[in-house]
């Protein structure tokens, strides 16, 4: 893994204070939502999944009002319209965990078993189809990516994949895990790869939010027919890397 770039950037009051609104936003809108999606467990998913989208929706704008931090994305064009796909994605913030429903969706992401057990959110985030798996255990983990993967996939939904299995700051680099292209392998859907910069404005492991615009870029479809995994996997991450030189690049050209 490669180390990651040093920010010189200093925060100043107006970070400090929109993280802190936006923090308490997120404490009292989750508590609500989370028990407005278990008051509602005997609702019809996409009616659950509904409610999930309301409240991702005004994080994002409460996160422009109080942060000033927004995003544009290159490369809509590449996300099917008439059946799934496997997102393997950069991963460097928690933005990308929420905010990639409002432009693919309807959608699934593979995440840790552990989070299911936060109070409201996390019991609310059960009942909406994650594929939660234990790191600890990665036999059983890669099974129950594929098989709760495949059945995803063949309901309508979007699977998303951080391959890197963890949070890498911007400018690191850490090899991709093999679950992502696997399930595409298993299952013949294909993989659309997905770069973004969150981590320069919403930082890993970090309170603080700072302004600016978020870059994503999608890249167009990965076929997974008669191609191993490691093929998959290498040729999304070559893809998603020189994505994410470019996003550096017009960045520092801006």
């Amino acid at each position: 893994m490669t180390q990651p770039r040093t920010s010189s950037r200093q925060p100043d009051f107006r970070v400090y204070l929109g993280s802190t609104l936006l923090f308490i936003y997120i404490v009292f809108s989750t508590l609500i939502v989370g028990v407005a999606i278990l008051g509602g467990f005997f609702l019809p998913f996409p009616m659950r999944y509904k409610i999930a989208d309301i409240w991702i929706n005004c994080l994002l704008y409460m996160l422009k009002l109080c942060c000033g931090l927004s995003y544009e994305v290159e490369g809509l064009e590449n996300i099917p319209r008439d059946s799934a796909a496997i997102i393997l994605s950069k991963h460097q913030s928690a933005w990308e965990t929420v905010a990639l429903r409002q432009f693919i969706s309807p959608q699934t992401a593979v995440l840790k078993k552990s989070l299911l057990q936060i109070p409201f959110g996390g019991w609310a985030l059960a009942t909406l189809k994650p594929i939660a798996i234990d790191r600890q255990n990665q036999k059983e983990a890669l099974k129950m990516l594929i098989d709760q993967g495949i059945e995803r996939l063949q309901e309508g939904l979007f699977v998303v994949v951080f391959p890197e299995g963890t949070r890498v700051a911007p400018g690191a680099h850490k090899k991709f895990n093999a679950g992502g292209s696997m399930l595409a392998q298993k299952s013949g859907f294909p993989v659309i790869p997905l770069a973004h910069n969150a981590g320069e404005y919403w930082p890993r492991n970090s309170f603080l939010k700072y302004p600016g615009v978020i870059k994503v870029k999608i890249g167009p479809a990965i076929s997974s027919i008669d191609k191993k995994s490691k093929d998959i996997n290498a040729e999304a991450e070559a893809w998603i890397n020189k994505a994410m030189q470019e996003i550096d690049e017009e960045r520092t050209e801006g």
